[in-house]
């Protein structure tokens, strides 16, 4: 483990009201104590109480760089672990630079990205699901990221991991033990209990993965696509539901050739909308691979609104039905019935038998007036099936976790079936011990420097 002492600024870059700078590391008390001058005499870094503030100035040759109020963490009481020292500048980018510099001179190193979080995994503070969820916390943009990085962070999740390897554990020691005295011929291990424990570390491994879908929703947000003719509203759709000219509209039909994507949050939730070519016959060679680009966004989706002109002619949306209908199979469909304020109540009577037989819930609105929006927003809500989540409910959220809960899921589905068939017990510990390791690749009990680099590489500096 590296024992250098290191810097960075912890704060968003740029200038600021203020900045907090971090030194954590073995010679941070020290380093600090010779650059600080307190405005109270006697009341030097290294006498300081920890979980105090000092108020100070800082010089560099002499010269006074700012004023500063510093807080110190003395080890194992920090996040990191180790001694820690913030120093809380004024936001100038200038006094930063000047800072880090001071530091550098005196004896830190510039913190690399996640160093922070790292040392704090490496000293035991947090696992690895937690540090994670640092991450997530940080990039959080929701009430639901917010809720579900909490909840990881605070050790839900490690917590139901830490129950399940201690019953594994529980379980192979006493098959292993049997497997000491093989030639007396002892059970220690009651093969129908067994059974009875490995199926429910089984369910519970297997709603953890399940859960796995509503947490990348929540996470990245719930994939909408917006399919249709061409000119029948759907940019008009997209730019009423993000609030703001995204996407170009006009008459001519055709005229939306690319994929067009921004997220908006409804009642908490990240809605990534989609809007795509419209879908018709045509010679454009470039509007064709616009085209061939909604099919491929359409089997990405989750929610599929499909937008329908209703001024077109009835055989026209039948027609798009049979293009449409076989590649939305599975998917949470809506009707979006437009233009509705072009057409007399009598015409609007006759065309909502359009599409009779599709089985998806309409709406009829009209973009351009924007009439109905809210209730489809409350369309979409109900689409997503987003439960109400609490605080102790656990959700998996990222997808290295989800691979190794589906390997740990194979591998306690082969104890079951073992117990079944009656196999020796060195097979069953194996098994049992592959779940152990995966279930630790998670909380990082079993990590290698490769997985490190990959998650805390992707940290902001100064996290």
């Amino acid at each position: 483990m590296n024992q250098d002492t290191i810097c960075a600024v912890s704060t968003a870059p740029g200038a600021g009201g203020i900045a907090v700078i971090r030194v954590s590391g073995p010679e941070a008390i020290s380093i600090c104590n010779s650059i600080f001058v307190p405005r109270t005499k006697g009341n030097s870094v290294t006498a300081q109480k920890a979980y105090t503030l000092s108020y100070g100035s800082i010089y560099r040759n002499g010269e006074m760089i700012d004023d500063v109020l510093l807080a110190l963490f003395r080890n194992p009481h920090s996040f990191t672990g180790e001694d820690t020292v913030e120093i809380t500048c004024h936001g100038s980018v200038y006094v930063q630079q000047q800072l880090l510099q001071l530091l550098i001179e005196k004896g830190c190193r510039s913190a690399l990205p996640g160093e922070y979080t790292q040392r704090a995994f490496l000293n035991g503070k947090i696992d690895l699901s937690q540090a994670e969820a640092v991450a997530d916390l940080i990039a959080s943009t929701s009430a639901g990221q917010h809720k579900l990085a909490v909840s990881q962070m605070r050790g839900g999740f490690s917590n139901e991991l830490s129950k399940l390897r201690n019953q594994l554990l529980d379980f192979t020691s006493l098959i292993e033990l049997e497997l000491d005295f093989s030639e007396e011929d002892v059970e220690f291990a009651d093969r129908s209990n067994l059974k009875q424990l490995a199926s429910g570390i089984e369910q519970l491994i297997h709603k953890l993965a399940d859960s796995f879908s509503v947490g990348n929703a929540i996470k990245n947000g719930i994939p909408v696509a917006i399919i249709g003719e061409t000119n029948a509203g759907k940019s008009t759709l997209l730019n009423l539901l993000v609030g703001e000219e995204r996407a170009i509209v006009s008459d001519i039909h055709g005229t939306t050739r690319d994929v067009i994507e921004d997220t908006i949050n409804i009642s908490g939730i990240n809605f990534r909308f989609i809007d795509t070519a419209g879908i018709r016959e045509t010679s454009d060679t470039i509007e064709s691979l616009g085209i061939e680009r909604t099919f491929k966004k359409l089997e990405q989706a989750s929610i599929v609104l499909w937008v329908i002109d209703l001024t077109s002619p009835p055989e026209l949306i039948e027609s798009l039905a049979q293009v449409i209908i076989p590649k939305t199979e599975g998917k949470h469909t809506l009707l979006i019935f437009n233009k509705s304020d072009l057409l007399s109540p009598e015409a609007l009577a006759a065309k909502q038998q359009l599409l009779s037989n599709v089985p998806a819930e309409r709406l009829y609105i009209s973009a351009k007036q924007q009439n109905n929006t809210e209730l489809l927003q409350q369309q979409l809500l109900k689409a997503a099936s987003i439960p109400e989540l609490s605080q102790n409910d656990v959700i998996v959220t990222n997808v290295r976790h989800y691979e190794a809960l589906t390997k740990a899921h194979e591998a306690i589905t082969r104890v079951i079936n073992g117990l079944d068939q009656n196999i020796s017990g060195d097979f069953l510990s194996q098994d049992i011990r592959e779940c152990m390791h995966y279930l630790g690749e998670i909380t990082g009990q079993i990590s290698n420097d490769e997985i490190l680099e990959n998650i805390f590489g992707k940290f902001c500096i100064g996290k």
